[in-house]
């Protein structure tokens, strides 16, 4: 969703330019005529970004802009102003405006410097909610076994250093929330949280999201635009899947660690930050580096807090405490109220071996709070292979001639598959009870085990 815009413009072609340009880029736009126009409008109704000429009559854009941050100070300001009077410019962006546009107004300027303050909006809006979150700290980060409290104690003792950090684990395990968790417990945590997948984007994309580039530095560079690590400065980067990253950007990256300054892609200018990085791999490094994939100096400057984050399977005494939280979060996002679930289901989700890690229990309790229809989850509203576990993958194949206790299997396997594990459901339509459903499904896991 777009911001909202108020344009205040003394000038009716200048106010009626940007709102068409304005509106037909989705955002919510309003103008005003003058400055004390544009105050009873924001007294009405506030707006995301106000856009004001600095010259009008009665109150000028100076005044507004004070009054404007005095009220709403996370209210981005932009200030209109002609050529001959930048200097004017210069002294708003020191009483807190955050950008001027220079007139004559052109809609391709507008549009952009309309989007960079949108982007900041939304960084300051996300940066916000997971203050929010994480005001408990690990609020989001669930767990009392013993590798989650020395995770927690570590965390601690790491915050405010500048130190990179390389978190490593499986897939689905919380490496992002860890991340997430050492950005908000830092000195740091009012500085943005920016994260870049490197697995995501293609080889050619990858350079220009990090370091940004300039206008016109390639066929599709139609603007200048920051790259990661400038929107990072202040706060954390968290590259994601660090594994991926090309052969031929981890030279750039080593010295950006090492000297934090680097250029835009077309740039000569070089532009220093300060950004703690937080990297992260489901991937064997070592392993990379000895197939020629992975540089071993760059591994070595990532890997100074090296933190490894356990399989679920092997912290199984945090799924009580993970399946509260998911339901009291799943809870609110669907209005239900779910309490918790019996000892047949807790039985069932300890059992379990958890190829997913957290992320499959998260999904599995999310299907559970939306589809159940009591106020407490059983073993009915969790899908069947849950608990065959291991046996859903030695389904036996229907063939003549075969046992009966085969075929008996398969037809009560293929029949909870169908209905999505649904035993009541699979029960009247095998003619049988639920009760020999269940005994049927601890027989085969018995079975398996042995």
């Amino acid at each position: 969703m777009k911001h909202s815009v108020l344009v205040v413009d003394d000038d009716s072609l200048v106010n009626e330019l940007a709102y068409e340009t304005l509106h037909r880029a989705g955002y919510d736009c309003r103008t005003a005529h003058s400055a004390e126009e544009a105050l009873a409008e924001l007294n009405d109704r506030e707006a995301d970004i106000v856009l004001s000429d600095l010259k009008m009559p009665g109150m000028d854009g100076i005044e507004l802009l004070k009054q404007v941050k005095r009220t709403t100070p996370d209210t981005i300001v932009i200030m209109v102003t002609a050529f001959g009077t930048i200097e004017t410019a210069v002294r708003a962006i020191k009483l807190g405006a955050d950008d001027f546009l220079i007139k004559p107004v052109v809609p391709e300027t507008l549009e952009h410097i309309t989007a960079r303050a949108s982007e900041i909006l939304d960084l300051r809006r996300e940066n916000a909610l997971m203050r929010r979150d994480l005001s408990n700290k690990f609020q989001n980060l669930v767990g009392k076994s013993k590798v989650m409290k020395e995770i927690f104690d570590l965390i601690e003792s790491i915050a405010d250093a500048r130190s990179t950090v390389m978190l490593t684990g499986a897939s689905g395990t919380g490496k992002e929330l860890v991340a997430r968790a050492i950005h908000y417990t830092s000195k740091r945590a009012e500085g943005p949280f920016i994260k870049l997948n490197c697995a995501a984007l293609p080889e050619n994309l990858v350079e220009a999201e990090l370091f940004g580039y300039e206008k016109g530095a390639f066929t599709d560079a139609k603007k200048t635009n920051r790259g990661r690590f400038e929107l990072a400065d202040g706060g954390t980067l968290l590259l994601d899947e660090i594994s991926e990253m090309p052969m031929n950007l981890q030279a750039k990256l080593l010295r950006v660690i090492q000297e934090r300054e680097f250029e835009r892609v077309g740039s000569s200018h070089t532009i220093s930050v300060d950004v703690r990085i937080v990297a992260t791999s489901n991937s064997n490094l070592k392993e990379y580096i000895r197939n020629g994939r992975f540089r071993e100096d760059l591994f070595y400057r990532l890997n100074v807090i090296p933190i490894n984050i356990s399989l679920l399977e092997d912290r199984k005494e945090d799924i009580p405490l993970l399946v509260d939280h998911f339901i009291a979060k799943y809870n609110r996002e669907n209005s239900k109220q779910i309490t918790g679930l019996d000892s047949t289901a807790l039985r069932l989700l300890m059992k379990y071996h958890w190829p997913g890690n957290v992320r499959e229990l998260e999904n599995l309790v999310e299907r559970a709070v939306v589809i159940s229809k009591a106020t407490v989850l059983s073993e009915d509203d969790f899908p069947a292979d849950l608990a065959l576990g291991p046996i859903a993958d030695e389904l036996p194949s229907l063939r003549v001639p075969m046992k009966l206790e085969e075929g008996s299997k398969y037809l009560i396997l293929k029949t909870l598959e169908k209905f999505n594990g649904n035993k009541t459901k699979a029960a009247e339509a095998l003619g049988i009870t639920t009760r020999t459903i269940r005994n049927k499904l601890a027989e085969y896991r018995t079975v398996d085990v042995m």
